[in-house]
């Protein structure tokens, strides 16, 4: 017979047993996961605050993700901006210290190295980073820049820059070449200057200043435009000058001076006093149309050829190419819009109005959001590669006994250009909002390091099991469980002839 009481308590000590076992497991897994539990049903009253921690550092993670990639295409996008720059001022340097010198016969060495510059510039705007175009506004899957050769030259019935240029350089100078003036002689000691037609081309006349005593102007009011200038009854005296100032198509101005000489001939910008003051005009005439024909074919074909750059290059979706309203071309007296159909368009990208940085956003917190597009038609881009495509684009021939003075009046405005005016959006313009954005983002991502930080150490509090109490509990529940083993052992052999 057995001892009333023994099996029950070797039952109980049994189940004790298989509940320290389980406990052990527990913790063994505990000290090899470092978690409480593997559920979070096991957190008990914890598992909401969890669930809220886990869903923040997701979001946090998100944020951290964006901020990386847009940080990487800003890095990109400020690289681009500072070459471009240094290739702007290089070439700038280098177009104003150049020398009329031509090699294979129409262009020089300069605007050689500016058309090379230009692919570089071009290269520049279509840099892409994983597969997003970064000057391209909103379209991003398009390359935002035509080829140096199809800009310069049309594709097909798409005309290019350089007959742009050409169209427009009829226009300005008119069918007589004098910049569409036209030097008349209604009679006497009178001679009349006029516009030949109410139009955006050619000279345009601003003014006329004379020391000559008792010289007599008129004509304020005509339509079109022209002044009427008489000597009076006396002649001028050697030294007497009389000055028309005219504004050119590029938004320059020039001055004409014409100074009185007793010399026969004259010399350039002069004209010879006569033996009445009926002579004298029919000379002032014929110096003043010489002197025209010369300044029209340098400085007036010189902007001319700025302003063609101007109506090719300076659109967007509000504003197409402007091209002259021709043939005939030499007497237009209108701008037309150019299509797609007829006009190369230079810029490909987003054309739109808005705001450039607002086409490309990155959300870097819950309630931050940071603007850094950039299209490559903005003004402070479109400026260098403009100017350097329409130095690149202008023929010049040693034959041209003007081609010289024309190569010198180009350079100078391009050379003024690539420096930008006062109040114009300027490269540094850009790369300065761009790195406020980085700033922006920058200072977002160390809040969420540190906010990350916080995060994880609460969730590890909540979740984690320390290693040193759980290796407690184990060594105290090991101790335990041997104890219970011992005891259980020693119940389970006992028998009546132990127990008396």
């Amino acid at each position: 017979m057995t001892v009333s009481g023994i099996g029950g308590s070797s039952s109980l000590s049994l189940q004790a047993i298989a509940q320290m076992r389980s406990q052990l497991d527990d913790l063994q897994r505990q000290l090899g996961s470092g978690k409480k539990s593997e559920t979070y049903a096991g957190l008990g009253l914890d598992r909401g605050l969890t669930v809220g921690l886990r869903s923040h550092l997701s979001a946090i993670s998100g944020y951290q993700d964006t901020i990386t990639q847009a940080g990487v295409r800003l890095s990109l996008m400020q690289t681009a901006l500072t070459q471009f720059t240094s290739l702007s001022q290089q070439a700038k340097v280098a177009i104003l210290q150049s020398q009329y010198a031509l090699r294979g016969g129409s262009q020089t060495d300069d605007q050689t190295n500016a058309k090379s510059t230009l692919d570089s510039l071009i290269g520049m705007l279509n840099t892409s980073a994983d597969g997003r175009y970064l000057f391209s506004g909103r379209t991003v899957e398009q390359s935002p820049v035509e080829t140096t050769d199809r800009i310069l030259n049309g594709d097909g019935s798409e005309a290019g820059l350089k007959q742009l240029i050409s169209e427009r350089r009829q226009a300005d100078l008119g069918t007589s070449g004098l910049g569409r003036l036209v030097v008349g002689a209604p009679g006497g000691s009178v001679t009349t200057l006029s516009e030949d037609a109410v139009s955006p081309f050619g000279f345009k006349l601003a003014g006329i200043t004379t020391t000559i005593i008792g010289a007599l102007v008129s004509g304020a009011g005509s339509v079109p435009p022209a002044i009427n200038f008489g000597f009076g009854p006396t002649n001028p005296s050697a030294g007497d000058t009389v000055k028309f100032t005219f504004n050119l198509p590029d938004g320059s101005s020039r001055d004409l001076t014409l100074t009185a000489t007793n010399s026969s001939p004259p010399g350039p910008g002069q004209f010879t006093i006569g033996a009445n003051s009926t002579a004298t005009a029919t000379n002032f005439q014929a110096a003043l149309t010489q002197s025209l024909g010369t300044l029209a074919n340098t400085e007036l074909v010189a902007a001319s050829a700025i302003a063609a750059g101007n109506d090719f290059f300076n659109t967007d979706a509000a504003h197409p190419p402007q091209r002259v309203n021709g043939p005939p071309f030499g007497s237009a007296t209108a701008l037309i819009d150019g299509t797609p159909n007829n006009t190369m368009a230079w810029y490909q990208g987003d054309n739109g109005t808005d705001d450039p940085r607002m086409t490309a956003v990155a959300r870097a917190d819950q309630s931050l959001t940071v603007d850094y597009g950039a299209r490559a038609n903005e003004q402070g881009l479109r400026i260098s590669v403009q100017n350097l495509a329409v130095f690149a684009a202008m023929q010049f021939s040693n034959s041209d006994p003007n081609g010289e003075a024309q190569y010198s009046a180009l350079k100078q405005r391009i050379g003024a250009a690539l420096s930008g005016g006062a109040n114009q959006q300027s490269v540094d313009d850009i790369a300065g909002q761009l790195a406020g954005a980085q700033v922006a983002l920058n200072n977002a991502k160390d809040r969420h390091n540190q906010t990350n930080t916080t995060l994880q150490n609460l969730l590890q509090s909540v979740e984690g099991a320390p290693t040193e109490d759980v290796a407690a509990q184990i060594l105290s529940l090991q101790t335990s469980l041997q104890a219970t083993l011992q005891t259980t052992a020693m119940l389970l052999q006992t028998t009546i002839l132990k127990y008396l």
